[in-house]
This record gives C-alpha cells, sequence and structure tokens, in this order.
C-alpha cells in the first residue's frame, strides 16, 4: 500500500511538471504572435471612402494631407426635391397628402477610394 502511495504522488509530480512546460511554451507562442501582429499593422495601409455630391469637391484637402487616390467612380444623384400640389384644389399647408415631391436637379456623385 506505501508503494501505491509513493507511485501516486511521483506521477503527480510528473504531471504538474508536464503541464508547466505546456504553459511556458503557450507563453512563448503567444509572445511571438502578438509581435507578428504588430509588425503586420505597421505594414497595413490605411483606407477611407469619401463621397462628394452635388458640385461638391473636397478631395484635395486630402490629396494635401498624403492620401492617394487607388479608386474612383462616379453614379447620379438627386440633389435637389421640387415639391408642388397635386390639384389645384390643394392647400400644402393644410393637406400633406395632396402633395407631390419629384426631383429638381440630378447631379453627379463621386466616389474616391483613398488610400495612405
Amino acid at each position: 500500500m506505501k508503494k501505491v502511495f509513493e507511485i501516486l504522488n511521483i506521477s503527480l509530480v510528473f504531471l504538474l511538471l508536464s503541464s508547466c512546460k505546456t504553459i511556458f511554451r503557450q507563453n512563448n507562442i503567444l509572445e511571438e504572435s502578438k509581435e507578428d501582429i504588430q509588425e503586420n499593422i505597421n505594414l497595413e495601409k490605411t483606407q477611407i471612402e469619401k463621397r462628394f455630391s452635388c458640385g461638391q469637391d473636397g478631395i484635395s484637402k486630402y490629396i494635401d494631407d498624403g492620401w492617394i487616390i487607388t479608386k474612383e467612380y462616379s453614379q447620379e444623384k438627386i440633389c435637389s426635391w421640387k415639391t408642388f400640389p397635386a390639384s389645384k384644389d390643394c392647400d400644402l399647408e393644410k393637406d400633406k397628402g395632396c402633395k407631390i415631391t419629384k426631383p429638381d436637379k440630378i447631379g453627379e456623385e463621386k466616389i474616391y477610394i483613398l488610400e495612405k
């Protein structure tokens, strides 16, 4: 019986020592991966999207700050809306249900993908 307890004690010590090695290995792996992540963050470029519509142009501010245009495209956009009564008897202030809204001016929206 005494030998069984000695064997259990020895096996418990070996178990504890072997688990400590894996903890140390995991810590080393985590520290190495943190360093790799920090290097990747420094190498990655920052990318933003800016939209300017209906004659607005503010892209020169970004170009002066060092941003580079990687992609540019445009699409049609409604700049203003026009409201008029649906009939001659319609009062726009009293009857909101008789009001018709339609596009007044149609312009262009420019979309820039910038990278720094």
